[in-house]
């Protein structure tokens, strides 16, 4: 809203359902996190945000991630070292991390890189509220979560949410460029 982009109304109810089938769907659950823990998910999605605003200016997203991989290795091998202090994982639970951090999010790093330029911020923002729907639906893939009606409920909310936001969006910058 700072740089100009100015949701409409309907960009805004659509964001409003998929939090509110988030929540939902997090209800059960809903309790206060710890005040540490809760200021470093607070930390990461600012961070997560700083870097989707910096990669909207990525000529190369294979190298910018591989860079960006590279300058944060020396803090994480120091945060590996301390977790390794205190417990020992299995070599499965390596190799999944490995995969998970290294080859899953390197990935995804990428492919967002790329696909920014091309989205607004408002859209960019969007997109980013079908990931618990897409999460969800990986533990019922991958690890055998139950499907349950719940999770049917608030993943039809959060993607059918950023799916009107996405339309109404659409429809304005059909609008615009018509004029």
């Amino acid at each position: 809203m700072l740089r100009g982009e100015r949701p409409r109304p309907l960009v805004w109810v659509g964001m409003a359902v998929s939090v509110a089938a988030l929540v939902y769907l997090l209800l059960p659950s809903l309790v206060a996190p710890p005040l540490a823990g809760a200021a470093l998910m607070a930390v990461a999605g600012a961070a997560w945000g700083a870097y989707s605003l910096i990669g909207r200016g990525s000529h190369s997203p294979l190298a910018d991630t591989a860079g960006n991989f590279l300058r944060c290795a020396p803090v994480g091998i120091v945060l590996i070292a301390i977790g390794l202090a205190g417990q020992r994982p299995s070599a499965i639970g390596m190799a999944y991390g490995i995969v998970s951090g290294a080859v899953a999010s390197g990935l995804g790093y990428i492919i967002w890189y790329q696909a920014l330029p091309s989205l607004t911020r408002t859209r960019a923002a969007l997109v980013q509220l079908t990931v618990p729907a897409i999460a969800a639906l990986g533990g019922v893939l991958f690890i055998a979560e139950p499907f349950t009606l719940r999770l049917l409920v608030a993943t039809a909310g959060m993607i059918g949410g950023v799916a009107l936001a996405l339309l109404a969006s659409r429809s304005r910058v059909a609008g615009v460029r018509a004029r």
